[in-house]
Order: structure tokens, then sequence, then C-alpha cells
């Protein structure tokens, strides 16, 4: 009798969510469910044998998990290429009308969110995991099943994997925030940073607290359902009482595709959640199969950026930043703004010429732009909110840090500190070795570099592979713990291994960049060749010249910097150039490249990877000796002059196809 009333309670009250939060029509009152609620509980409680696991009792909260598990995604969750115009839209129908004729396309809104894969076992939810890299994710089940509109079982016992977005409404991320606000605790800077990190707790009791919602839109494996188009799989997830948002639009055409990016571009702000975009895909499947996909991503579908947005705000003040090469960078303070779905408290002023050119004084109401990750900037004054309070901004003579006398050299627009013992200078040293593109320690933050080096641990490169010695006071400090510790400790073991490149670039020598520490490491081989390389030989080598060769052969012929490579090889850091290129191919090797306009496919850093795996060279202008010139949308001026000289033009198709993508 007890087996079959909680059988009841749970059958009502899944109805009453799924009414609730996914139909937005509920058939039942809150003090109702309340009360359903309250008398499921109190059975559980007393038999916690017949307890379910859809049970809706388990959105609650209260599991705690002491990590989280790495999952495999059976099916890579891949990412979308990015466009940020209407002409690169157009472009990606012409792309597509070349293999497939009259292609309808399903618009989705991009949802500002995280990407979620939720698993069902016999129509029961089994996994919840992150998108990670695309193959490898994290299980988040104890969370997801926290969220009201994620169903925990399914009108039908099948097994389907289902994919979709977490997001945070406004709503709950105003009041989420005024609630971190009163407690004194860190706002949190926008809505996906906010459910990233809900969706990251150990507790799924404070995930549950977060108020979270999903819409889904993709199914990995259609044909095990007999879906032929997306629209179907979008009514079959329907069906299955998953939540799809209500703006999706099937469009004919490249007109009603603009009309529907038109729309929602103007409409954005109306929604009651955070959006940075549109999803365009290729509505029929078997038309998807023919386009195919990249190494990275589909190429039946694209996701549309909105454009940049401006917003006015004041400029409180203007500071002086000290980047490892010395060089003084100005930055706007400003009040704080909301752009684009993050909090702008600062700008780049890049020099004291564009603050001069662009008349910026400090108190006054200035327009600010950012797009996509790229750092705000000023664009304009607004002179007519002057008030004559306004103040000039004058250049120090010295260092902000270290009070040294900046210098300026003859011809040129920047400041440099060169005082090699200035603190800014030494923490954005350190900083930019533990960086991605140089030694990849992850875990070395800004946050934490700064802090280690304050407390005394870290005060030369060296001293990153000395940190062992410090566990035991480490451990100890706030925010740390031994598990934390272990994997910045293993994080920099694994650097060791890196090949020379990694290094050389890590150490920060002045116009040593990554391209020109690859192009030494495979010419030299090993750290020693390059030490007791001459002048002469380093101008020789292509792509180097005179200025950077004699930054190479100051920096070795320093014995400070010497007794720091002999510290590092004492610490058994690999001093060797790993392998040559073993992808070379005909089409690019030894030939020049240039790179203009937005590519689709990958970003400018990924292609250029690419040409120089495949044997090639990248420069940034088109000469007579240049061989090919790769064209995305908007090129330019290069595109231009490529024709002129009778140069081989590449588009993005072509390139990928000649590179074997």
């Amino acid at each position: 009798m007890i087996e079959k009333r909680i059988d009841e309670l749970i059958k009502i009250l899944n109805k009453a969510s799924y009414e609730y939060y996914t139909l937005d029509s509920p058939t039942i009152t809150d003090q109702e469910y309340d009360s359903y609620m309250d008398e499921l509980i109190k059975l559980e409680t007393n038999h916690p044998e017949l307890v379910r696991a859809d049970s809706p009792t388990v959105r609650i909260g209260g599991e705690v998990i002491s990590d989280f598990k790495k999952v495999t995604h059976g099916v890579p969750m891949m990412s979308l290429g990015d466009i940020f115009n209407k002409e690169e839209v157009i472009a990606f129908d012409e792309r597509v009308k070349k293999v497939v004729d009259n292609p309808e396309y399903v618009c989705e809104l991009k949802i500002d969110g995280l990407s979620v894969s939720l698993i069902y076992e016999n129509g029961k939810l089994v996994r919840g995991a992150t998108r990670g890299d695309g193959t490898i994710g994290e299980d988040i089940t104890h969370n997801v099943k926290t969220i009201k509109n994620i169903p925990l079982s399914l009108p039908e016992d099948i097994d389907i994997e289902i994919r979709g977005e977490i997001y945070m409404p406004k709503s709950s991320f105003e009041k989420l925030n005024e609630e971190r606000r009163k407690k004194g605790e860190k706002e949190f800077a926008n809505p996906r940073n906010a459910a990233a990190g809900s969706v990251r707790q150990l507790d799924s009791k404070i995930s549950a607290e977060r108020n979270l919602s999903t819409f889904m839109y993709h199914i990995p494996e259609p044909d095990k359902y007999n879906l032929k188009t997306q629209e179907e799989s979008l009514n079959f997830m329907k069906k299955l009482t998953f939540t799809v948002n209500p703006n999706i639009t099937k469009v004919s055409n490249i007109d009603e595709l603009m009309e529907y990016i038109e729309y929602w571009t103007n409409k954005r702000s109306e929604l009651p959640y955070e959006i940075d975009g549109i999803v365009i895909k290729v509505n029929n499947y078997s038309d998807q199969r023919k386009l195919g996909v990249t190494a990275k991503v589909p190429k039946w579908a694209i996701a549309y950026k909105f454009p940049a947005t401006e917003v006015l705000t004041k400029l409180k003040d203007i500071e002086l930043c000290v980047g490892r090469t010395g060089k003084i960078t100005p930055r706007a303070d400003l009040d704080p703004v909301r752009l684009q779905g993050s909090v702008v408290r600062s700008a780049t002023l890049n020099n004291q010429e564009y603050i001069k050119e662009k008349d910026i004084m400090i108190g006054d109401i200035v327009s600010i732009r950012k797009a996509g990750d790229v750092i705000p900037e000023v664009v304009e004054v607004i002179k007519s909110r002057r008030t004559g309070d306004e103040i000039s901004f004058k250049m120090s003579d010295t260092c902000p840090i270290c009070g040294s006398k900046l210098s300026k050299k003859e011809g040129e627009v920047a400041y440099f500190c060169l005082n090699p013992n200035c603190d800014a200078r030494k923490i954005e040293g350190l900083i930019h070795f533990s960086s991605r593109d140089a030694m990849n320690i992850e875990g070395f933050g800004e946050r934490i570099v700064e802090d280690f080096y304050n407390m005394g641990f870290l005060r030369s490169i060296s001293d990153y592979y000395k940190l062992y010695e410090h566990k035991e006071t480490l451990m100890e400090l706030e925010g740390f713990g031994e598990k934390s510790i272990n994997n910045l400790l293993n994080n920099i073991e694994m650097s060791k291994q890196n090949s020379l490149e990694k290094l050389l670039f890590g150490l920060g020598i002045k116009h040593v960049g990554k391209k020109t520490s690859k192009i030494l490491s495979e010419y030299y081989g090993n750290m020693d060749n390059i030490i007791n390389s001459n002048l002469e030989e380093l101008s020789s080598i292509p792509d180097i010249g005179e200025i950077i060769a004699k930054s190479i052969n100051d920096y070795f012929a320093d014995e400070k910097n010497i007794n720091l490579i002999n510290t590092l090889k004492e610490n058994n850091l690999n001093m060797n150039y790993i392998g040559k290129n073993k992808n070379i191919n005909e089409l690019f090797e030894n030939k020049t490249f240039v790179l203009t306009g937005t590519l689709v496919n990958l970003t400018r850093n990924e292609a250029k990877d690419l040409i120089e795996e495949l044997g090639g060279k990248n420069t940034s202008s088109v000469s007579k000796k240049t061989d090919v010139v790769i064209v995305g949308s908007e090129p330019g001026s290069k595109y231009d002059t490529a024709k002129s000289l009778g140069i081989t033009i590449w588009n993005e198709e072509e390139f990928l196809k000649n590179s074997g993508r």
C-alpha cells in the first residue's frame, strides 16, 4: 500500500514539474505541489528501501562527491566554427549549396551556458557530463539531477544520449549575486560563469539552490531512432519531455535566414536568458553526411556571433601596467559596466599617443566596445558629457612599481622600465613561463603566481622546480590542500618533458616569440648549440635577422642566464627539440604563406600551426616571394596585392583540402 502511494506521488510530482518547467502550463497549485512533496519525503524517510532513482526528492540535492570523475564521450562533442558578419553567413550558405541542392536550415538561439551530455538507459537518467575537451568530460550526474527541467525518467524505456545547454536564467543570476553581496562574497561576472560554477559543485545541494535550467538541442545518433532531420530530432526530444527552445525556426532560403538573425539581434535583450548568437544547422541528416566534418568542426553547422556592442561608462582613472619586458601600458579604470554578458572594469589604452589621439581625459564618459574574447577598448570620448572637472593625463617618468626612471627610444611610442629586478616584470615573466604557449604548467593563473611571488616561493623561473620543497607549507595556505598542491606539482613535473621550443619561448628572450623559438629549436636541435652559436651564424638563419640575433646573443652572453639554464638542467628539464615534422606536404614544403580575412573552420593560430606542421612558412605581408595567399571573408588589401602580383590564391575550402583535412 505504501509503495503504491509512493509511486502515485512520484507520478503526480514529475508530471507537475514537466507541466510547470517545460510546458509553462501548471495544472496544480504550489500549495498542492508542496503538500504532495512533504508526504513523499515522509514516506521515503520512513521507508528508505522504497526510494526510487527518479523520485523528485533527488532534486533537493544533498549528495556530496569527493571528486569529478572523467568520462569519455562515445561520440565526440564537437565545437562549431564562428562567423561574425552577414557576409560570412552568405559564404557559409554558398559553401553548403556547392554540395547540397536547395538546403533547409534550422536556426537555433545560441544559449550562453555550458554544454551537457545526458545518458539514459532503459529510460532512466544514468549520467550527466560536461563537454570537457570534446572527447573527455567530467561526470556531473549528482548536479544535473537537481535541475528541475531535466527528466529523471522518460516516457519510453529507451537507451539514448541527449545533448544541450545548461544555463542560469537572468532572474536566478540577479538573485544569486544579491545573496553573495549580502554575504560579502565575490559576485559572478555573468550568468554563464555562474552556471559553470554551479555544476562544478561537489555538494549537489548548492547546485540545487542555484535554479539552473536547460535547453536540449541534439541527438548524437539519430539513425537509431529513425530520425531523418534536425527538426524531427527536436520534436522527438519534446515527446521525451525535454525542454526545447521555443524560438527555433526552420528556414528554406538565405533571406529567411537573415530575417531570423536580424530579429534576434534586436530582440535578444528581451529574453529571460542570455544568448550570444545564432546556430545555423543544415536540417537534413543525409545532407549533413554529404558535407562532412573537419578535424574540429562540422561543415554542416556554424555559429553566428552577435556583433560587438558598445556601452557608456565613466573613466575614473588611468593606471600604468608593467609587462614582463618592462613595457608600460596605460589602462583605463572604469566604473563597472555590463557588456555582452560580463562586467567590464578596465580597458586597454595602448600607449600615450593613443590617449592623445583620442583626447581621453580622466573623468570622461567613454564608449567601450568588446568583440568576443578581445580585451575591451575605449572607442571614443563623449565630449558633450564633459563638465569641466576632467583631468588631462600626464605620463609618469618613473615605474609605478619599482620607481625606476622610464626609458623611451627615439621614434618609438612605448615607455619601458629597464630595472630587471622590478617586481611587476618578474611576476609577468613567471606568468609567461607557465602560460599555455610556453611551458603550459596548468593551474598557475595570474593570481596564484602573484601570491606565490609575494610569499617568496616563486622568485625565479627555476623556483617552479623547487616548489616541491615547500609542499607541506603550501598545503596549509587558505584555498589549497593536498590534492590541489599535488596537481600543481604534477603539472610542473610534466612540463620537464616539453620540447625545446616551449622552454625557449618561456625564457622570455626579447624579440623571441613562439615562431622564432620553433625556428631556432629545429635549426640547432638542443640548447647547448644555441648557447654556443654566434651573431653571424644566427643572422644567417631565415626569418631571424640582425635584431633578433643580437637579442639572442646578448641573452646567452649574460652569466646569470647561463646559470639559470644550468639550474634547469640540474632539475632534469628537457633541453632538446623533440622530433622533426613528420607530416610534410609537397604543396606546403618550403613555401611561404600569407593569411588574410576571417576563417570559419580554424582560428588564425590553428591555421598557422597547420601550415608549419606541413612544412610551410607564415609571413604577415604579401610580396613577390609569397607562394600562396589563403583568403577568408573580408580579406582586405592583401588579397588585392596577391591578385596584382599573380600569386596563387586559395580559399579556405581549398586550403583544408590541400592540407588533407
